[in-house]
């Protein structure tokens, strides 16, 4: 069917449940960034590919909400499907909940898959609607509608031995109990994939660059279960689950379990991630605990032995970087090479690294103009060509079995304009800047936001994204609950956590700038003041210092720059061939 065929489909359906509206986001039951293909329901409706985006359907009328990064993507994919874009953050644009009211009248439903809604953004929209006299209705219309649905992935999981993991489920299902217990709980439910696979210590590949598996869990006092496909399950792995004590359930079998939960016991769950239909299926008179989920605080405190792995991670990384630009160098004016062309290569490089699994997310290499736009995704046949001219911007990574990593780089191809080097300069200013903070003990990312946009605020500068995420340890490249952003996050900046470094400027039409490393929270001095924190920068690869003016640059941020190109010298040369030993000093000749 074509989109147009996909909605009368779906209006048939609205009518004959007695709905005057559905919505259809683009996510999954488990609250996943990327999601298997078989939940891209907001794909299959409108032929919208983007990560972000939300569709609302009426008798008559049709939108997708999506943000700024896909703009143009949804435009062209939209023509002709009778789906109104609508622009996300412009003052002009409604709230799908505002579109909604204004389109019904007084006591008209709309309905939602509610495995595709958390609870607590289910219940949110449910009092938006009723303020209106809406009626809010559970139910999933898609499912018939999709005769040529694709599968769940069935490839089984595998074991992230100890080794990686740094500590046993047995230690982690103690951790977990100890805060179930603050809560008097008695069932905590786990709907979240990264925190299933950090807590059993498995990993997959049902989900693109994350290394996860589609499951379900339930912690209880005394017991624990891991409801998931029996396919997924090897001799080997069933070995492995007997041996943890952890009981073993069909993924199907999840709401029976919850609905056969005891009315007198206290079920604690994460209303932000866990999905409506699951809490439609706890007991009516059950008490229920919503709280922030402790999986994902405890796991976003790396252990030593993920903070070591990581650290070898970002060698394998360095070492690949090192061959990539170094050829690129080489290669660019001569050979024809797209950004596609570029992408693929990278994965190569990277591919040869010890304990290599995979990329972390789709590269983004934007060249020229295409750098300005922040997520930009670059297709084969749509790529631009590169040339020796004008500036690049790389944001990549690898998922190693060691750790995760994440890496920006900007470098210009030929000689740079002196707004360049000063739009290059502020960012790397304020890079340092961040990467150079002391700040006491409970302190949140938020508060330290502002020293990374500094230069850029005060000469009128900004940009429009985040300073810093938190990144999983082989697990998601972006995790919480840390972050360093302008949001009022509450959640303070812990030792061993690890985050993103990266601020940026981008004109439009013209180019994009962003220098990103990660680094790991670690302990600094304790003085009269209590425990004072700082950071540990990880990430190997030389700036480019083609683009530094070094006339707006003080002696202490020179200084840093000599002492981290030192660093990477030191770690990455006996990785080298001695050309790109040779490569990488000419990288980091001292200024």
């Amino acid at each position: 069917m074509e989109t147009k065929e996909k909605l009368s489909a779906l209006r048939a359906s609205m009518k004959q449940m007695g709905l005057s509206a559905y919505i259809v986001p683009g996510t999954d039951p488990h609250a996943s960034e990327y999601v298997a293909d078989y939940w891209k329901e907001r794909n299959w409706l409108s032929g919208f590919t983007g990560s972000a985006g939300t569709v609302a359907v009426t008798t008559t009328k049709a939108g997708l909400w999506t943000d700024s990064r896909y703009f143009l993507q949804a435009d062209a994919q939209l023509k002709g499907s009778g789906i109104d874009l609508m622009k996300e953050g412009l003052a002009e644009t409604p709230t799908i909940a505002d579109w909604i009211m204004g389109q019904l009248t007084t006591d008209e439903a709309v309905g939602v898959n509610p495995e595709m809604f958390s609870a607590r953004a289910y219940e949110a929209l449910r009092r938006q609607l009723a303020d209106a006299n809406l009626r809010l209705i559970s139910t999933d219309l898609i499912r018939p509608l999709w005769n040529d649905r694709p599968q769940l992935p069935t490839q089984p999981l595998y074991v992230l031995e100890e080794q990686y993991a740094g500590q046993s489920v047995a230690d982690k299902l103690v951790a977990v109990r100890q805060e179930m217990a603050k809560h008097n709980a008695d069932v905590y439910v786990l709907s979240s994939l990264d925190e299933i696979a950090w807590l059993f210590n498995i990993r997959g590949t049902d989900v693109d660059y994350n290394p996860l598996v589609i499951a379900y869990a339930m912690v209880e006092k005394h017991k624990v279960t891991l409801f998931i496909a029996p396919s997924k399950l090897t001799a080997f792995s069933m070995k492995y689950v007997v041996e943890n004590k952890i009981g073993v359930a069909d993924y199907e079998h999840i709401v029976p379990a919850l609905h056969a939960i005891s009315a007198h016991d206290t079920v604690m769950y994460d209303g932000s991630r866990l999905n409506q239909a699951l809490f439609e299926a706890f007991p009516a008179n059950c008490k229920k605990v919503d709280v922030s989920s402790v999986v994902m605080r405890l796991k976003s405190v790396k252990n030593p032995v993920e903070l070591a792995g990581t650290r070898r991670a970002m060698l394998q990384d360095g070492k690949a970087l090192v061959r990539f630009f170094k050829w690129l160098e080489e290669t660019v004016g001569k050979e024809h090479l797209t950004e596609f062309d570029i992408m693929a290569r990278l994965k190569e490089f990277r591919s040869e690294g010890e304990h290599f699994v995979g990329e972390s997310f789709g590269t983004i290499a934007g060249y020229q103009g295409n750098g300005a736009i922040v997520h930009y995704s670059a297709s084969e046949k749509g790529a631009a060509e590169i040339k020796k001219e004008g500036m690049l911007l790389l944001d990549s990574g690898g998922q190693y079995f060691d750790g995760t990593t994440d890496i920006t780089r900007t470098i210009t191809l030929s000689e740079p304009t002196a707004e360049q080097k000063r739009d290059y300069t502020l960012v790397l200013k304020g890079h340092i800047a961040l990467a150079c903070a002391k700040f006491p003990k409970g302190t949140c990312g938020v508060q330290l936001d502002i020293l990374a946009r500094q230069f850029l605020w005060q000469q009128g500068l900004s940009y429009g994204h985040g300073t810093g995420h938190g990144v999983g340890h082989f697990l998601c490249v972006h995790e919480g609950p840390q972050n360093i952003r302008t949001d009022l996050n509450p959640t303070p900046l812990e030792v061993g956590m690890l985050i993103s470094d990266e601020p940026g400027l981008y004109r439009a039409g013209q180019y994009g700038i962003r220098i990103e490393n990660l680094v790991a929270v670690k302990e600094c001095e304790v003085t009269e003041f209590g425990q004072f924190l700082d950071f540990e920068t990880l990430t190997l690869f030389p700036y480019d210092q083609q683009l530094i003016d070094w006339s707006i640059m003080t002696e202490q941020e020179i200084d840093w720059v000599n002492n981290y190109h030192k660093m990477v010298e030191e770690k990455l040369l006996p990785l080298l061939s001695e050309e790109e030993a040779a490569w990488l000093k000419r990288k980091c000749m001292k200024h």
